[in-house]
């Protein structure tokens, strides 16, 4: 069970951190001048590599957190609040990370209408998220 543990944390911070990084590049595509197509090309392309390694991450995350879940029965039974919370967390991570798909499908088209200090809030958000998930699993409050 520590090896599914450990993987699960491995991947998991490793999604995470394409997370952080994915809107960061929306800030500079959003600052991008219309007539420096070179570099809205080059900061697409990254955006596109990161978003296809950031989920090629997420799916060895999920399969060791359902490991866990499912095959160890972590969390489950009375007295186990925390997990449902953790899971609706997950749900919402993954809903952030399609969210982050679908803004880049609208950056690949130019038809991005946010300022790159909406995307600069918009990239705190998995902070909190990995935030509450990582106490939620450690204090374990309810």
């Amino acid at each position: 069970m520590l090896w599914v543990k450990s993987l699960h944390i491995v991947f998991v911070a490793s999604w995470f951190a394409g997370l952080f990084y994915l809107p960061r590049i929306f800030v500079n595509l959003a600052l991008v001048p219309a007539d420096s197509v070179a570099e809205r090309e080059r900061l697409l392309l990254m955006a596109r590599k990161l978003m296809r390694f950031a989920t090629m991450l997420a799916v060895p995350a999920i399969a060791f957190g359902l490991w866990l879940w499912l095959g160890y029965g972590i969390g489950r039974g009375p007295g186990n609040g925390w997990m449902h919370a953790k899971l609706a967390i997950v749900v919402l991570v993954l809903g952030y990370h399609h969210a982050c798909g679908v803004m880049l499908k609208k950056f690949m088209r130019g038809d991005n209408q946010r300022s790159h200090i909406w995307y600069r809030w918009f990239n705190e958000l998995p902070v909190l998220l990995l935030l509450v998930a990582v106490i939620l699993v450690v204090v374990k409050p309810f």
